[in-house]
C-alpha cells in the first residue's frame, strides 16, 4: 500500500515548469497546423467552414494545457475529471469526418500534454499520410451528377426517348404540378456525350430547362 502511495506521489507531484508548458503548447500547435493542412486539402463538403480550423487549433492546445496541468497534481486531476463530466456539447456536426478530425486534434493534445512528443509527431504524420493517400484513391472514382429536366407533359415521350441513350442512369425523383409541368431528376455519370444530350433535350418542344449539377450523395453543388 505504501509503495502504491509513493508511486502515485511521484507520478502526480512532479514540478511543472514554464519550459514544459511552452514545449507542450508548441508541439500541439505544430501538429494542429498539420491537421488543418490535411483537413483543407481533403475537404469535400458543400461550404468550407473556417471556424473548423480554429476549433482544431484550440482543441489541440487547450487539451495539451489541461493534460500538462493535471499530470502534476492528483487532486487537481480528479477535480478536473469531475468538472469536465458535467460539460455538455450540443453543437451539431454535419460531416462525420469533422468529428474524426476533432478527435485527432484532442488525441494530439493529450500526447503533447503528457510529454510524448515523438509519438505525437510521428503518429500524426503517419495518420495524415495514410488518410491523404486514401483520399486520393477515393477521388479517382467517377463523380455522380444530377440531370434535372423540366418539361410539359406532352413532351414526356420525346424526353424519355432522348434519355434512353444514357447508360447507368438512375431515377431519383419525378414530380408534376397542376400546370402539367413534369420535373425528373436522374443520377448519371458524366461522359463526352452529356453536353450533346443536354442540347438534344433542350431542343425538344415543350422542354423548359435542363440542368446538370454535381452530386456527392447528400448535397448538390
Amino acid at each position: 500500500m505504501e509503495e502504491i502511495k509513493n508511486l502515485l506521489s511521484e507520478q502526480f507531484n512532479g514540478p511543472v515548469t514554464i519550459t514544459m508548458i511552452v514545449t507542450s503548447l508548441l508541439v500541439a500547435f505544430a501538429i494542429s497546423l498539420f491537421i488543418i493542412l490535411v483537413y483543407r486539402k481533403t475537404f469535400s463538403g458543400v461550404v468550407y467552414n473556417r471556424t473548423m480550423t480554429l476549433c482544431i487549433l484550440l482543441l489541440s492546445m487547450v487539451t495539451a494545457m489541461i493534460i500538462r496541468t493535471i499530470n502534476s497534481n492528483l487532486s487537481l486531476s480528479l477535480g478536473m475529471v469531475g468538472a469536465l463530466s458535467i460539460v455538455r456539447f450540443r453543437t451539431a456536426i454535419k460531416e462525420p469526418v469533422d468529428t474524426a478530425f476533432m478527435f485527432w486534434a484532442i488525441t494530439a493534445g493529450i500526447m503533447s500534454g503528457a510529454g510524448l512528443y515523438v509519438i505525437a509527431i510521428v503518429g500524426s504524420l503517419l495518420l495524415g499520410l495514410a488518410y491523404y493517400l486514401m483520399y486520393l484513391t477515393g477521388s479517382k472514382a467517377k463523380t455522380q451528377y444530377l440531370l434535372v429536366v423540366r418539361y410539359l407533359q406532352q413532351a414526356d415521350e420525346a424526353v424519355q426517348a432522348a434519355l434512353g441513350s444514357v447508360k447507368n442512369r438512375k431515377l431519383k425523383s419525378r414530380t408534376m404540378n397542376d400546370q402539367k409541368i413534369v420535373e425528373v431528376t436522374y443520377e448519371i455519370d458524366y461522359a463526352k456525350n452529356t453536353d450533346t444530350l443536354m442540347n438534344e433535350l433542350q431542343a425538344i418542344e415543350g422542354v423548359k430547362n435542363v440542368n446538370l449539377v454535381s452530386y456527392n450523395s447528400e448535397f448538390g453543388l
